[in-house]
């Protein structure tokens, strides 16, 4: 739109019928500050260990490790890192206008099968100098991560992408259980499931177990590769965090599965599912 480098036009004349000040042409963002960056280390970690941890109580965990932090710094750099503590609370939010409610699906459900219900949520990578977002959709009987996405922001559009992708290759779930976040109440996520047929559910009140599979992925996640790196771009990051997921799939024992690694269980169940429902039909 502006060009700095045109011999007829200079900069001034070309931002003031575009009513942009001269001065934000040359304004580069500067990031967070090294001491910043090393707080938001200290606050993940934390938080990984103590997920009911909110603004309060981060802040006084910091002072007692010799931060002189003040509650506004530390609520800015949780709500930056996409951190909500998880606890039971009142319904003290309420829905945006215009998003319907929907109810929570799995209360006393026994989900024996892969791809009956799927679940979804972000979290915050710590880079050398910035930070990233990652969106991972998981299969919640077997804890088979089906698909994961980057990115810089907290725009709805690489989660609709995850979500694209573990439908093309999976096939839909019959349920999808998140939590209330816009990225997943907007009309292109929504919509998607709506056309795959896909029931929702949100996460309910007080229902602060319902994100316990994902939230062990992350610490896994966190402890043994991010933490473990100070990737310096997002291409590092998506290498690092590809091999890691591809390891948890295929390579990584899960206590929960007998000892044996997500991707393994979820085929071999799959496949008994078909067999299971061909011999129904049949008889």
């Amino acid at each position: 739109m502006i060009e700095p480098g045109n011999p007829e036009l200079s900069i001034g004349k070309q931002c003031k019928p575009l009513s942009i000040a001269r001065s934000s042409i040359y304004y580069r963002p500067k990031g967070e500050t090294a001491m910043n960056l090393a707080l938001m280390r200290q606050i993940d970690e934390q938080f990984l260990e103590t997920p009911f941890f909110g603004v309060r109580q981060m802040t006084w965990h910091l002072r007692n490790k010799g931060h002189l932090v003040k509650e506004n710094r530390i609520r800015r750099l949780m709500r930056l890192m996409g951190l909500m503590p998880i606890y039971q609370k009142p319904n003290t939010s309420k829905a945006a206008k215009g998003h319907k409610i929907y109810p929570y699906l799995l209360r006393g459900m026994r989900v024996e099968r892969p791809n009956r219900v799927w679940c979804a949520d972000i979290t915050y990578l710590p880079m050398r100098k910035g930070l990233l977002y990652l969106v991972a959709i998981m299969d919640w009987h077997t804890r088979k991560v089906l698909a994961w996405r980057i990115s810089n922001t907290l725009e709805a559009d690489f989660c609709v992408d995850a979500l694209n992708e573990a439908i093309h290759k999976f096939g839909p779930p019959e349920i999808m259980n998140t939590d209330q976040g816009s990225q997943f109440t907007c009309f292109a996520w929504t919509d998607r499931l709506r056309q795959s047929g896909v029931r929702f559910s949100r996460d309910g009140k007080g229902r602060f177990l319902d994100k316990i599979f994902v939230e062990r992925l992350w610490r896994s996640l966190k402890y043994e590769c991010v933490y473990l790196h100070a990737w310096e771009t997002g291409s590092e990051a998506r290498t690092g965090v590809g091999k890691w997921i591809e390891f948890f799939n295929q390579k990584h024992p899960h206590s929960a599965l007998g000892g044996q690694p997500p991707a393994v269980v979820y085929w071999l169940r799959k496949e008994e599912t078909q067999t299971d429902q061909q011999q129904q039909r049949v008889a």
